[in-house]
């Protein structure tokens, strides 16, 4: 799974799974660019940042235009704060749709003449909360799951030349967790929820980006990759008075 030579590109990639991917890629031997709306407070070694807001389509093609070569993007600036439907006007939803499914639609776009001339791939970045309810992130469940579509969608239309997958990714300890679930006392409890024993690390989904986008996964495309620990418990089982030994 060695990406010696080739060029990637990630989006959001200043922090947390974004970093960890960028990392991920440097030690598989490619040429990293990150792209983010603020420059890290420390950057990625061996990666060059580039201040981009994946959401102004003008910036974004100048951006691509400017690029010599291009063999991966991953598509993994995203996000969204926990908000109930109701608790917002639509615009603000919008924002949280327009961030995590048009931008990467916009950014691959720009991206694909690239793309093709290399033979290259791109990379998704889902969650699980495109394939299940999300109260609090409704909208931003509606739009990983519109991503999941599109990058099927994406796959057949640029093929042979560009491979497109998906990485449906669950919790990830991010240097941010703490903050989502209530302390470290709350990630060790929401830990013990995923069957394998713990949260996602950065690298976790960083390894599972640098083989799609390396020739092992030569012959994947239209693919959704599970990077989510083996999923959730079913909440059934603990409410359930018999088979307790589950």
């Amino acid at each position: 799974m060695e990406l010696d030579g080739k060029v990637a590109v990630v989006t959001g990639g200043t922090r947390g799974v974004g970093a960890g991917i960028a990392r991920s890629l440097v030690r598989a031997g490619a040429e990293v660019v990150l792209c983010a709306r603020r420059p890290p407070e420390t950057l990625v070694p061996q990666t060059e940042f580039v201040p981009l807001d994946v959401r102004d389509a003008d910036a974004v093609r100048e951006f691509f235009a400017g690029l010599p070569r291009l063999d991966v993007l991953v598509n993994n600036a995203g996000g969204a704060p926990y908000r109930r439907l109701a608790d917002a006007e639509p615009e603000r939803h919008a924002r949280v749709i327009e961030l995590n499914l048009l931008a990467p639609l916009t950014v691959s776009l720009a991206a694909y003449d690239h793309l093709r001339r290399a033979g290259g791939s791109v990379v998704m970045i889902g969650s699980v909360s495109g394939s299940r309810p999300s109260p609090g992130s409704a909208a931003y469940g509606a739009a990983k799951a519109g991503l999941e579509s599109l990058a099927r969608s994406m796959a057949v239309e640029w093929a042979p030349q560009v491979r497109v997958n998906t990485l449906v990714v669950g919790m990830v300890h991010t240097e941010l967790a703490h903050l989502h679930y209530g302390g470290e006392d709350g990630v060790d409890a929401v830990a013990r929820t995923v069957p394998l024993g713990r949260l996602a690390r950065p690298a976790d989904v960083g390894a599972a980006a640098v083989f799609l986008a390396s020739d092992a996964a030569a012959y994947i495309s239209g693919a959704s990759l599970l990077v989510h620990g083996g999923g959730e418990r079913p909440a059934f089982l603990d409410a359930a008075t018999a088979n307790k030994e589950m």
